[in-house]
């Protein structure tokens, strides 16, 4: 595991960079995102943006659980993720945070074999301006699902 905090934030808000916008790509590329307009596609890859941050989050709570220096990793991702003049992402995020987080403290309660699936639905209807299609819900909570996971690994392997 990468003991530094801030390392592995840092390490995590690099992968984020990297991959996030290549699957934003496969959503796109797989054709079921509707609204092909600009501030349709823009809108979307904002959402992506905030969807694939809370993976890397999710990534960094599996790999060391939740404790202060967890805490310290996050803050280090978004400090390096995020850039601090775009205080409106910055809120946007902390607010996709909040709602996907209670999606996830409330998989035992609703089953959490449905958790991917729910936060997929969620950020999926913030995506699109009308119901989302099931393809698009599946795909993007496949590809957070993915992400969280290697970013976990990541964080475990490497150092």
């Amino acid at each position: 595991m990468i003991k530094d905090p801030a390392l592995r934030g840092r390490t995590l808000a690099e992968l984020c960079l990297r991959l996030g916008p290549r699957l934003f790509d496969e959503i796109l590329e797989a054709g079921v995102l509707p609204g092909g307009t600009g501030a349709a596609v823009s809108t979307a890859r904002t959402e992506w943006s905030c969807f694939a941050l809370y993976a890397c989050v999710r990534g960094l709570v599996a790999a060391g659980g939740f404790n202060r220096e967890t805490a310290a990793a996050i803050d280090a991702l978004h400090e390096h993720a995020l850039d601090p003049a775009d205080a409106a992402l910055k809120a946007l995020a902390s607010e996709r945070y909040a709602e996907y987080g209670t999606i996830g403290q409330e998989g035992g309660k609703s089953g959490a074999a449905t958790v991917t699936h729910r936060l997929g639905e969620t950020a999926a209807r913030h995506m699109v301006a009308d119901e989302p299609s099931e393809a698009l819900i599946e795909l993007v909570g496949a590809l957070h699902e993915s992400l969280a996971e290697g970013a976990a690994e990541a964080v475990r392997r490497a150092e």
